[in-house]
C-alpha cells in the first residue's frame, strides 16, 4: 500500500483533494463520495478504493467538492460512530445515557477500562468516530447498535465519510489528530459474533388432531417472530411467548420446545439495530411466565374454528402428555 504526500501546488486549490490526500497519507484507502452527501460515487467502491496519489487526483479534479469516503475494510480499520442525536429513551443497561459516548463509557466500565478516546478521532455532524486498527487475522463486520446504544461500528465491508467531508448540517473535522489506537481487547470481544448454535435433533408431534393443531400454532408465532420489523420486535416476541406459554401451562407444550422455537426465530434479530441476546432471553422468559398463569387446552375430540381456537378448554379435563413440536421452517 503506497503512502502519499500532498502536492501543495495542486491541493491548495481544492479542500476535498487535500482531505482525501491527507487521507492517503494514513495508508487508507478512499473514494469519492457525493458532494454534501454520504453515497458512493463510484461502482464497486470497496475494490477501486485507494491511496494512489494519481487516481486521486483523477477522483477530485480542481474544481471537485466531492466527500471522502473511506473504505474501513482495505484501510486496517474498525470505526466507532457514536451519535449524539436522536429521541428515544436508551434500554435499562444504558439508564442515563445521553448520547453514544455515555453509552461507551458505560461499556468501558462494565469491562474494568477507561474509554478508549484516546485515538484519531473525527467530529461528525451528528456525533464522533473514534478510529481502531483492525485486529490481525479477524474480519469484523459492521454493526447497527447491537455493541450499544447509538453506537454503530463500521468494519469489513463498510466505510466512513471522512474528515474535510461537508453536509448542509454540519462538517467532519479532526478533533484527536493523534496514532491510531489498537482496538481494545473488550471491543474486539464484543464485536465478535458468537459461533452458529449446533442443530438439535429434529423435534416430533403426536399425530393426533390436538397435535397438528398446536404444530400449526408454533409454527405461525415462531414465523410472525422471524418476520417482525424493527420496532415491532419486542412485543411480537412478547405475544408469541405469551401464546405459547399458555399452551405450556395447559400440559399441550414443552417449556423446552417452547423455548428452544421462539429463541430460534428471535436469534436472527440479535445483533441488529440494538437487539441483544438477553433482551431476547428476558422477553421470551416473561412471556412464557405470564402465558402459563393463563393455561390453554386444546381439545382432542372436536373440529376447532379460528373463532374458538382461543376459548380455554374445560377445567375438569383430564391432562395429557404434553406435546413436543417439529421445528418450522423459518427462512
Amino acid at each position: 500500500m503506497r503512502r502519499t504526500r500532498p502536492d501543495n501546488g495542486t491541493t491548495q486549490r481544492n479542500p476535498y483533494l487535500v482531505a482525501a490526500t491527507e487521507a492517503a497519507q494514513h495508508g487508507w484507502c478512499v473514494f469519492p463520495v457525493a458532494p454534501g452527501g454520504k453515497t458512493p460515487m463510484i461502482k464497486g467502491w470497496q475494490e477501486r478504493a485507494s491511496n494512489d496519489v494519481e487516481q486521486i487526483r483523477r477522483w477530485w479534479p480542481d474544481t471537485g467538492r466531492r466527500n471522502v469516503g473511506i473504505a474501513t475494510g482495505p484501510s486496517g480499520l474498525v470505526v466507532l460512530d457514536l451519535d449524539r442525536r436522536g429521541e428515544g429513551v436508551p434500554p435499562q443497561r444504558f439508564a442515563g445515557a445521553r448520547d453514544g459516548g455515555d453509552a461507551l463509557a458505560m461499556l468501558a466500565a462494565e469491562a474494568g477500562a477507561e474509554p478508549p478516546t484516546d485515538t484519531y478521532t473525527v467530529a461528525t455532524p451528528s456525533g464522533l468516530h473514534l478510529y481502531f486498527r483492525a485486529p490481525f487475522g479477524v474480519q469484523l463486520r459492521n454493526t447497527a447498535g447491537s455493541v450499544g446504544w447509538r453506537i454503530d461500528t463500521r468494519a469489513h465491508g463498510g466505510f466512513v465519510v471522512g474528515a474535510g467531508s461537508t453536509r448542509p448540517d454540519g462538517s467532519y473535522r479532526v478533533v484527536r489528530d493523534t496514532t491510531v489506537a489498537e482496538l481494545p481487547a473488550w471491543l474486539l470481544h464484543a464485536l465478535t459474533p458468537p459461533p452458529a448454535p449446533v442443530p438439535g435433533p429434529p423435534m416430533r408431534l403426536p399425530s393426533d388432531r390436538a397435535g397438528a393443531y398446536v404444530q400449526a400454532i408454533v409454527t405461525n408465532e415462531a414465523k410472525e417472530v422471524a418476520a417482525a420489523q424493527v420496532g415491532d420486535r419486542h412485543w411480537t416476541l412478547l405475544r408469541a411467548a405469551r401464546t405459547l406459554g399458555r399452551l405450556v401451562g395447559g400440559g399441550e407444550l414443552t417449556a423446552d420446545a417452547a423455548w428452544q422455537v421462539l429463541h430460534e426465530a428471535a436469534s436472527r434479530h440479535i445483533g441488529v439495530a440494538g437487539c441483544t441476546a438477553s433482551e431476547v432471553h428476558t422477553t421470551i422468559r416473561d412471556g412464557l411466565a405470564y402465558g402459563q398463569r393463563l393455561p390453554r387446552r386444546i381439545s382432542d375430540d372436536r373440529p376447532r374454528t379460528a373463532r374458538s381456537a382461543g376459548a380455554l378448554g374445560p377445567a375438569n379435563r383430564r391432562p395429557r402428555e404434553a406435546h413436543t413440536i417439529a421445528r418450522p421452517g423459518l427462512s
